[in-house]
């Protein structure tokens, strides 16, 4: 059993030190950050989703930007689309599951709002068409996927892909890369609190 957890501790260590070398992703974070600082500052909203353990890091990332990180500073406008069980279960039921989110897109979204798309194949119907009315209503569309991107990749403004097929790999890189968003948010808005 010692050898599967070392094996599984190096695992995710390796996909994360592919992370440091990839400089497009590195670049990729920052333009991520810079396009949440702008969007707030300005008024607008971040919206996250996600399903399973993409919708519990929807969730989380959420939290830590409209609670706070690190400071004791202003609350940020960052909810996670699916927190209202209500309005997902009657959706499922009276439409589609595939729809529960970009309904709420089309209800809430607005022009220049950010929309965080989270599936590690890339491929969630429902996160999918949620980026395409993100699109449509001249939303900025973010990607959190797996290699590769799948369908979200073509659909979004920025995709953070993390270089890995194996979900628990590639959901660990996922709040990795939201916390450090949320931290280069939140120094960039609020310097004097850092």
């Amino acid at each position: 059993m010692k050898t599967t957890i070392e094996d599984l501790i190096k695992a995710s260590i390796d996909v994360k030190s592919k992370l440091l070398t990839d400089p497009f992703l590195m670049t990729s974070i920052e333009a991520v950050a810079e396009e949440m600082v702008e969007c707030l500052a300005n008024g607008g909203k971040v919206l996250f989703c996600g399903n399973g353990g993409s919708a519990a890091d929807a969730q989380h990332i959420a939290a830590e930007l409209s609670g706070r990180f690190y400071t004791d500073r202003a609350p940020l406008y960052a909810e996670a689309l699916h927190v209202n069980s209500s309005y997902m279960t009657a959706v499922a039921n009276d439409y589609s599951y595939d729809v529960v989110y970009s309904r709420m897109i089309e209800g809430c979204g607005r022009k220049g709002d950010i929309l965080v798309g989270i599936s590690t194949s890339g491929n969630s119907k429902n996160v999918v068409k949620a980026l395409e009315k993100a699109q449509e209503k001249g939303m900025i569309t973010i990607s959190l996927t797996g290699n590769g991107g799948g369908k979200m990749k073509e659909i979004s403004k920025h995709l953070l892909n993390v270089p890995s097929n194996d979900t628990p790999r590639i959901q660990e890189c996922h709040i990795l890369i939201g916390h450090i968003i949320c931290q280069l948010v939140e120094e960039k808005m609020f310097p004097t609190q850092s």
